[in-house]
């Protein structure tokens, strides 16, 4: 199967998304089943404050469409920590809930640091030994939210390749900001959506957001971006002949937006 490009939200159960997302009358109990018939994946954040249980994980993976992915943020207590290496416990608690009730709709675990988590290689290093390889016989895919700028350097980029570790691209003012590939996928989060704007972004920002899914499916680095590279998308990584799964998720901004944001970047995909 070739390199595919997703695009989605954060959730289903946002009350706003009743007047600007949902059809009228639509159940409560059906909002992700029409949700997952319009993305081709969410990023699943409830796990972030509480653990979920199998039997939520395996209605979530009923619900959808055959070829539908979600993104599972991991809990806050693997992440939010003195010591990112002492979370192996938090982490087996996490990985053990009903992560492998998702079969094959499980896509990249998002790992989110807190905004005052400094970069520490040691620190680091000792925090992606601990994430597994593999759920089951599924090989697991792990992406990394940065949120303090001391991550903007080589040694973060090398330590995070050679953990094959994502990193996620933010689209936003209030986060580091940086799109250098760490792994086989890209994970972009697009927090600057315009409520004034019927689709969050406008025409022609959604069209660059295309045409950058695109260079990224296609193993590429687009230009544009910033990098914490010092050689811009040049250096940023080594094109990849085979390509990398794309995952781009509209977030936060205003998020009233944001189905009808990836609904338009779909359409012009």
């Amino acid at each position: 199967m070739g390199k595919q490009i997703r695009v989605g939200i954060g959730g289903w159960d946002f009350a706003p998304w009743r007047e600007t997302f949902y059809p009228a009358g639509l159940a409560q109990k059906r909002a992700l089943e029409y949700a997952s018939s319009q993305v081709t994946s969410i990023e699943i954040n409830g796990t972030y404050y509480r653990n979920a249980k199998p039997a939520h994980f395996a209605g979530w993976a009923a619900q959808t469409p055959d070829d539908f992915m979600f993104a599972v943020k991991a809990s806050r207590y693997c992440t939010n920590r003195k010591a990112l290496g002492e979370a192996g416990e938090s982490i087996e608690r996490f990985m053990a809930s009903g992560l492998d009730e998702l079969g094959p709709k499980l896509g990249p675990i998002l790992w989110q640091l807190a905004p005052t988590k400094r970069f520490d290689a040691d620190e680091l290093a000792a925090f992606f030994q601990l994430l597994p390889a593999k759920l089951g016989t599924r090989k697991l895919r792990h992406v990394l939210d940065t949120r303090h700028a001391s991550f903007m350097c080589e040694d973060y980029l090398k330590l995070a390749r050679k953990h094959k570790v994502a990193t996620v691209f933010t689209d936003s003012d209030k986060y580091p900001s940086y799109a250098d590939a760490t792994a086989d996928f890209v994970y972009a989060r697009l927090m600057c959506a315009r409520s004034e704007i019927a689709t969050g972004y406008g025409k022609p920002e959604l069209k660059q957001w295309a045409a950058r899914a695109a260079q990224w499916q296609a193993g590429a680095q687009p230009d544009g971006l910033p990098y914490a590279d010092k050689a811009g998308a040049a250096g940023a990584a080594k094109p990849l002949a085979a390509g990398r799964d794309v995952f781009i998720y509209f977030i936060n901004g205003a998020k009233e937006r944001a189905p009808a944001a990836a609904m338009a970047l779909l359409g012009l995909l």
